[in-house]
This record gives C-alpha cells, sequence and structure tokens, in this order.
C-alpha cells in the first residue's frame, strides 16, 4: 500500500511507520457526539488518516456551541451537525470515508452501529447517555475511550470490555457530566481532551503505545497540569462484575494493565 505525502511525518516515526499508517487505513472508529469533544477528535482522527469515521448525533448547530466546536461557523445555525462535519473532513481528507448516522444514542439501530467499528469515543455531554454507551459498548466488546470536560478541567480513560474498568466502576463524583449550559467550559478545555481521546484511538488501532486503561486522567487548564488516578475494575459492577461475563472476552490475553 503507497500512501500520500500527507500521512510522511507519521510514516517516519520509529516504532509506527507504515505498519501503523496500513493499521490506520483499515480503521473503523465510530464518534459518539459531535460537540466540543467530537469535533478535534474527528478533526485529528481524519488528519492522520484513519480510514472509516462515523459520526453520531441528532442536534443541529446553535450559536452556543460556537466557542469549542470548532468546525461549525455562525452560518452554520440549525444545520445537522453531522452534515456539516462530513462535508468538511470530506474534502479536508478525501482519502477517508466518513458515514453519519444522526440519530440519539436510544435508538434501536445504534448495537447494530457500533458492531461496525473497531472502536467508539464517548464525546457525549450527559451521564445517562454515557453510562448508556458503556453498556452498549460492554455488550459488544467494544472498547471505548470516555472524555469529559467542565469550566477549566478534562478528563480521559480508555475501558477494554471486562479487561480494565468500565465507566461504572469509577465513583459517580469522579465522572464529570459536563453540564456546560449550566457550569460552562472555556472553549479549548474540549479540544485538549478531544484530541487526547484521538490519540488513544490511534494507538488502540496501531498497537503502537499503551492505551489509558485502568487510568484515569485529569488535566487541570488552571494549573496547566495533568494527573493520573489509577483505577481498578470492581467485581461487583452491576455493568462489567463478575456476572459470566469473562467467557465472552475473546481477546482478553491482548491487553496488560499496570
Amino acid at each position: 500500500m503507497e500512501f500520500s505525502s500527507r500521512y510522511s511525518r507519521q510514516v517516519v516515526i520509529n516504532g509506527f511507520g507504515e505498519a501503523g499508517q496500513k493499521a490506520l487505513a483499515k480503521g473503523r472508529v465510530l464518534i459518539v457526539g459531535l460537540g466540543g469533544l467530537g469535533n478535534p477528535a474527528a478533526q485529528y482522527l481524519a488528519a492522520a488518516g484513519v480510514g472509516t469515521i462515523g459520526l453520531m448525533d441528532k442536534d443541529v448547530v446553535s450559536p452556543s456551541n460556537l466557542n469549542r466546536q470548532v468546525l461549525f461557523r455562525p452560518d452554520d445555525t440549525d444545520c445537522s451537525k453531522v452534515k456539516l462535519a462530513q462535508e468538511r473532513l470530506s474534502r479536508f481528507n478525501p482519502e477517508i470515508k466518513i458515514l453519519t448516522f444522526r440519530q440519539s444514542l436510544e435508538e434501536s439501530l445504534t448495537p447494530d452501529i457500533l458492531r461496525q467499528f473497531d472502536i467508539v469515543l464517548d464525546c457525549l455531554d450527559n451521564l445517562p447517555d454515557r453510562l448508556r454507551l458503556n453498556q452498549i459498548c460492554l455488550n459488544h466488546r467494544r472498547p471505548m475511550v470516555h472524555g469529559g470536560v467542565i469550566t477549566f478541567f478534562g478528563q480521559l480513560t480508555t475501558i477494554i470490555p471486562f479487561v480494565g474498568p468500565c465507566l461504572r466502576c469509577l465513583s459517580p463524583g469522579s465522572i464529570f457530566t459536563c453540564d456546560c449550559a449550566r457550569l460552562g467550559v472555556l472553549g479549548p478545555v474540549p479540544g485538549v481532551i478531544g484530541v487526547l481521546q484521538a490519540i488513544e484511538a490511534i494507538k488502540y488501532l496501531s498497537g503502537v503505545g499503551q492505551v489509558m486503561a485502568g487510568r484515569l486522567l485529569v488535566f487541570d487548564g488552571l494549573s496547566g497540569t495533568f494527573d493520573e488516578v489509577p483505577v481498578k475494575r470492581d467485581p461487583k459492577c452491576p455493568a462489567c462484575g463478575d456476572h459470566g461475563h469473562e467467557d465472552r472476552v475473546a481477546d482478553k490475553n491482548t491487553y496488560k494493565l499496570n
């Protein structure tokens, strides 16, 4: 497989190379939520050459989105987010495929959609939907990269079903609810976390590096610091606990957590 010069700075990376780029070209990433997190994640996955990117969001653009959702413009108000993003990402990188799913997470087609992808990015903005997506990913053994932001703060972890902890294993108070309408969010903060989500997906697809499974990364924009908190799987977790789930993990030994 020959690559265009746009990927030359990736192909020359020691340990990534042509093999990593080929893996990205074959990779399929589903982004659920095309807000402040989904925007930068989609842009950098498209730039990196991920072969198929799925975008799931039912919403339209509103003026309050524009401080952080950098794919959109003021004259996009009331237009479909996934349709606009598909058009702009496809022009940005015509070598990849952008699929759109203008629907909510609750709709019945969601599991069928999710099964088409290798890894899922949780770029949602509310806790109930995050936990719903967490369960769907567990049910279908799809890794999920969780990102959350509020005010000046962000967080990130990667969930490998039934191997590391899932989102429900975290204490409820440690999961950002992302109530940006009430508490607000500084525009660049979701940019930081969304880009890190893209990096996690790229590492998973290429097999390079170590994903953030079993670790919660917390970003403090006020102090300019990152902290890492170890997280363990809860054997009594109602979502992924030891209730006969272990035999469903076909590739359990592929992932080793520190």
